[in-house]
């Protein structure tokens, strides 16, 4: 996994500039607005942080099978958003999912792989409806879901990245530094609900 760090790094340092590659050419502005809305809540952004963090503390095949069910998921609830399909409690589970999928890391707990697939999978409906909610009318629906899943995908390596860092840095206490930075994206989370963030 350590050759697989500067590539992930490359990655996360280039992915941006995909956004502005093709100016005036296609829905450019649509996939612009996607990739800002996940980037322009810090409610989304702790989330999604959180989601690579947790990841790396079940580490295995949950370092990408949780990303991917988040990502899937959100499509989901995009659909949904894009439809008008009514989803309750929309704001409030946006809120939830970083204190509820950051103090799961917090705790570092062994997980199912599958289990760890559906928490962060019901939380990304939530994401995912709000984006399909929130898509400008000028907007096109596939650049836009384009943009926000690029962002979200960026977040979750961002996540994924910070902790393996941390413990490249730290050595044996990064699992537990890991697990520190999931209680303070679920004291965040709280922070957002009750209105001090």
């Amino acid at each position: 996994m350590r050759r697989a760090l500067p590539l992930l790094a490359l990655a996360a340092a280039l992915l941006p500039t995909v956004a502005f590659a093709h100016t005036g050419i296609g829905d450019t502005a649509g996939f612009l607005h996607g990739f800002e809305h996940p980037i322009g809540g810090l409610d989304h952004i702790l989330a999604m942080v959180a989601v690579g963090v947790f990841a790396y503390v079940l580490s295995g095949r949950a370092l990408w099978l949780v990303p991917a069910a988040f990502v899937g998921m959100m499509v989901v609830g995009f659909a949904l958003g894009v439809a008008q399909v009514d989803v309750p409690f929309v704001e409030l589970g946006i809120a939830l999912s970083s204190v509820v999928i950051g103090g799961a890391a917090a705790l570092g707990r062994p997980m199912p792989v599958g289990a760890a697939m559906a928490l962060v999978g019901v939380f990304a409906v939530f994401h995912g409806h709000a984006h399909g909610a929130e898509m400008p009318e000028t907007a096109g629906g596939l650049t836009y879901a384009a943009g926000f899943i690029a962002a979200t995908a960026l977040l979750h390596a961002a996540g994924i990245a910070l902790a393996f860092g941390a413990a490249s840095l730290i050595g044996r206490y990064g699992r537990t530094v890991a697990r520190a930075a999931g209680a303070v994206f679920a004291l965040g989370g709280v922070g957002v609900l009750a209105g001090w963030l």
